[in-house]
């Protein structure tokens, strides 16, 4: 056994190479020496036997610099410097360890929070859990505190956006300035000029999001090619201040999105015209205080349709893709859910407190109004999902979970300066479905969240609140979200993340549990 034992010790000790072994015996010398006269007939020992550059080598070696210059390297080493080496790599093991253990807890973190790219719970090593936390799923609710904070504006935050593809966030202000941000990384990315006055709006492109629309109080509306951080079309019709541009979702079966993306000189033909196959939208829509809503026409630049039902200013647009339902035989009021969920809508709302809902193609016809709100109307939103068309399931089922999928489509929220949050169905004519009252002043943007199980909101009280709609109760509130009024919200319809905006000048990034 001893000697299997000292077989095993030989070829542990193989696995330092020379120069390894050296240093290792130049760190015990040193410790040896340090440790005062007790240990100094061990030192000279250890020295003799390991061959150890003693005071007497040194003097040696310093007489013999040019003959031997590994020796002088190696008393280099010896002599440290500053402080034995064995001393410094024994701290420095216990300092890499906590190093690595901190590390191993950031990859466990980073795997849970993308555990939705891989389809469920993931562990440190990137593989998937499902049951790290058992019967619980994650809610995709937004959490204090903030993961970033960007600054750059120099006013007033008056609106936000996320990127469908790219973990790129874009934010508008009062400066004029449109910003654009990695909200993974809190880094900035790039600064787009060319408004004038007050940036109100900003919108990024079906799809791809190759292009970013922005509307103004200079009047114009503007379309960005993302990744030439250009303006490749400016739009002008409006007599008023243009409050919210929204790119209007496209109908279902759609020639130009099927249509493959060809190398042509689309723009020059068509005078800086944008092709509806990039873009993911042939429309865009405005709201302006001009009392009007407007739908243009990205490949002519022309104003396609003016509706003019509201009575004073038109602040804010929500914009929903269309669904396509498929299979099973359907009864009479699945027909008129199915009907429903099948278009693509555009809800507007302002100063006259009336909600209008249209259908976003055709004729754009007016499908519903939708009133209750005592004071302006801030804010709407549909579900957060792609806004273009996507494919359901009509047929019936016992959970009535195909039921509840319609149900959610067709909601639409609302947030108003009477201090409300509404949600309302625009199935069947429409209807007010319930109302939370949690704010302490003006709610100033509002959410549906993907999985239509909650409602997000903002407001002039300085706090983000989350509504739970089954239990109709506010769930959480992140009191203090900016430390100035919040005035906007964007959330990702599959990424965790969520930004808003504030009169703070900056924009906040939230981690979503």
């Amino acid at each position: 056994e001893r000697r299997c034992q000292r077989a095993s010790y030989t070829t542990q000790t193989m696995v330092l190479t020379e120069r390894q072994r050296s240093d290792l015996h130049a760190g015990i010398y040193e410790y040896l020496l340090s440790r005062g006269s007790d240990y100094a007939v061990a030192a000279e020992a250890f020295a003799a036997a390991s061959g150890v550059a003693t005071e007497d080598t040194k003097d040696h070696d310093k007489n013999n610099n040019n003959e031997n210059g590994d020796d002088k390297k190696k008393t280099r080493r010896s002599t440290g410097g500053g402080g034995p080496i064995l001393e410094k790599k024994w701290t420095a093991v216990p300092r890499l360890q906590r190093r690595v253990l901190e590390l191993e807890r950031q990859v466990a973190t980073n795997a849970r929070l993308h555990a939705h790219r891989t389809g469920g719970a993931a562990d440190g090593d990137g593989s998937t859990n499902n049951n790290m936390m058992p019967g619980r799923e994650r809610r995709m609710l937004p959490r204090s505190p903030a993961m970033h904070t960007l600054q750059s504006h120099s006013a007033v935050v008056t609106s936000v956006t996320l990127h469908p593809v790219y973990t790129m966030a874009a934010s508008a202000s009062e400066d004029g300035k449109i910003i654009l941000w990695d909200h993974e990384s809190g880094e900035y990315l790039r600064t787009l000029r060319g408004h004038t006055n007050v940036v109100t709006s900003v919108d990024f492109s079906p799809g791809q999001g190759k292009f970013l629309a922005s509307s103004s109080t200079d009047l114009s509306i503007k379309i960005w090619d993302v990744k030439e951080f250009t303006c490749v079309r400016t739009l002008r019709g409006h007599d008023h201040t243009i409050s919210c541009v929204k790119f209007v979702p496209p109908p279902i079966g759609a020639l130009f999105l099927e249509k493959q993306q060809q190398k042509t000189n689309t723009n020059e033909a068509t005078g800086g015209g944008i092709d509806p196959s990039e873009a993911g939208s042939k429309f865009i829509v405005t709201a302006s205080r001009d009392a009007t809503v407007k739908f243009w026409d990205l490949e002519t630049g022309f104003c396609d349709h003016t509706i003019s039902d509201h009575s004073d200013w038109v602040r804010c647009i929500a914009v929903r893709g269309a669904k396509s339902m498929i299979g099973g035989s359907k009864g009479k009021e699945q027909e008129e859910q199915a009907s429903s969920s099948s278009l693509a809508l555009v809800a507007t709302s302002g100063n006259d407190r009336t909600i209008y809902v249209y259908d976003a193609n055709d004729k754009r016809t007016k499908l519903c109004e939708l009133r209750g709100h005592d004071h302006v109307v801030e804010a709407l939103s549909f579900l957060c999902s792609s806004l273009l068309p996507q494919k359901g399931s009509a047929a019936p089922s016992k959970s009535s979970s195909a039921a509840s999928t319609n149900s959610t489509w067709d909601y639409l929220a609302s947030g108003s300066r009477d201090r409300t949050v509404r949600l309302w169905t625009v199935a069947n004519g429409g209807s007010c479905l319930m109302t939370f009252r949690a704010h302490e002043n003006w709610v100033r943007g509002v959410l549906v969240h993907p999985s239509g199980n909650h409602i997000i909101s903002c407001g002039d009280d300085r706090s983000i609140r989350v509504y739970d709609i089954k239990s109709n109760r506010c769930m959480r509130t992140m009191e203090d979200a900016h430390p100035h009024f919040v005035t906007s919200l964007s959330m990702h319809p599959t990424l965790p993340i969520m930004v808003s905006g504030g009169v703070d000048h900056t924009v906040k990034c939230w981690q979503l549990d």
